[in-house]
């Protein structure tokens, strides 16, 4: 199930996949067009916790909680990640590239070789010839999990896998419209062998959602042989206001009782959430708690800055008294009511998340014209133009319209939440 724009906690991970971005070589990015969104997500995660490890070991495992985080869907929801790993061993990847001595070398593999879950745990493998592929650190481009995590289409991913190992050229260069289409997985397609359709359907809105959710901006060109396009290429330039790497709105952060304190004291907005990343919530609480008890400290800020990039703890105090036990007592009451409220926060969160999920997977099955006979139903249910814009923006992972989109895919498909 898609997520909202939620920082991966830090904590929850280890090894490679603290660094939060993937090598994805270009062989990859080329083979993987036809992958959903969820497929490719996954693909990029399952890449990078392997990455280190990809050439000397030949299998690799993650927590499958932690995976399902990452990828932004309930991890209750284990049908969906079977049905994502079975498609990944299922999408066969082709590379046509240059080896070490200059000679043409094509070839072959399944995404993944197998895949398994046990335990809560998700193991899974590489075939050899493809893990020494997606290893070669001379060619890659880096695919940022927080950016990626905001993609709600998979065209609009895939484009963006594909533009942004560019960015330093400023330019795709020239792409037949045949490799264009395999690139966006349309292949095979008779509707998009038109280009009107291609370009209504996949081009215009893969290129709004890349320009509106990562930290590039791309702009098409085409090429016409007559009156025919025949070849497209695109334009790209960083995104100036979203070109930080971890882009992030801070939602989790900003719903914690620390970040309140934080901003009560007069930390910027993000100078907290850095110093939560970095340090913790605890620490940060016991810090705060310091040096609240400190009198005459006329920069508290700059007190607690030194506290925590000094790494100093305070000293031990004395026994505290009844009064000073009751007052404990009380702000661990207080504590335990936020972190209950913020449990119920975070389920109704997960439960929209599984929801969207689930409309995701129902409209991916269905083919474009039964898609476009939805989007123009639901269309038709909207009376508020705001509503009916946000819809046209962000389609079915619209959150402003979730109430409405999830009793339009309950008429369409009963007990589509129950499963």
């Amino acid at each position: 199930m898609q997520a909202g724009p939620e920082d991966i906690p830090k904590e929850r991970l280890t090894g490679a996949l603290r660094r939060g971005s993937v090598k994805k070589n270009v062989a990859a990015i080329h083979v993987s067009g036809k992958l959903t969104l969820l497929q490719r997500k996954l693909s990029n995660v399952l890449l990078l916790n392997a990455y280190d490890t990809l050439i000397s070991q030949p299998k690799h495992q993650i927590d499958a909680r932690t995976l399902c985080l990452m990828i932004g869907y309930n991890s209750n929801d284990v049908e969906t990640l079977r049905d994502a790993l079975r498609g990944l061993a299922e999408t066969v990847a082709e590379w046509d590239m240059l080896d070490e001595k200059g000679r043409q070398e094509w070839g072959v593999s399944a995404l993944l070789s197998y895949a398994k879950l046990r335990g809560g745990i998700c193991e899974y493998a590489y075939s050899p010839a493809l893990a020494e592929k997606l290893h070669d650190p001379k060619v890659f481009a880096l695919i940022n999990l927080n950016i990626q995590r905001r993609f709600s289409s998979g065209h609009g991913l895939a484009l963006y896998e594909n533009c942004y190992r560019f960015v330093r050229t400023g330019s795709t260069g020239w792409w037949p419209l045949e490799t264009f289409r395999r690139l966006m997985g349309v292949d095979g397609s008779a509707y998009y062998e038109t280009f009107k359709h291609l370009n209504a359907k996949v081009i215009k809105p893969a290129v709004e959602e890349v320009n509106r959710t990562s930290n590039i901006e791309i702009t098409p060109e085409f090429a016409k042989k007559g009156r025919t396009v025949t070849d497209i290429r695109f334009r790209i330039r960083e995104n100036k206001q979203l070109a930080m790497f971890d882009i992030d709105d801070g939602e989790a952060l900003r719903a914690s009782p620390v970040y309140a304190r934080l901003q009560a004291l007069g930390v910027s907005d993000r100078l907290a959430r850095q110093w939560m990343a970095e340090h913790g919530e605890a620490e940060i609480a016991a810090k705060l708690d310091y040096v609240s008890g400190q009198a005459g400290v006329k920069s508290p800020v700059g007190y607690l800055r030194a506290a925590l990039e000094g790494g100093y703890t305070p000293a031990p105090t004395p026994a505290p008294s009844e009064e000073a036990l009751a007052v404990a007592a009380s702000r661990a009451e207080e504590k335990r009511r936020a972190e209950a409220e913020e449990a119920a926060r975070e389920a109704e969160r997960n439960e929209r998340r599984r929801r969207f999920a689930a409309v995701e997977a129902v409209v991916s099955r269905r083919n474009p014209t039964q898609r476009d006979a939805d989007r123009r139903m639901f269309l038709g249910r909207l009376l508020d133009e705001f509503d009916r814009e946000d819809f046209r923006r962000h389609g079915w992972q619209s959150s402003l319209n979730a109430r409405a989109i999830f009793a339009f895919w309950e008429e369409m498909e009963p007990g589509i939440f129950d499963r």
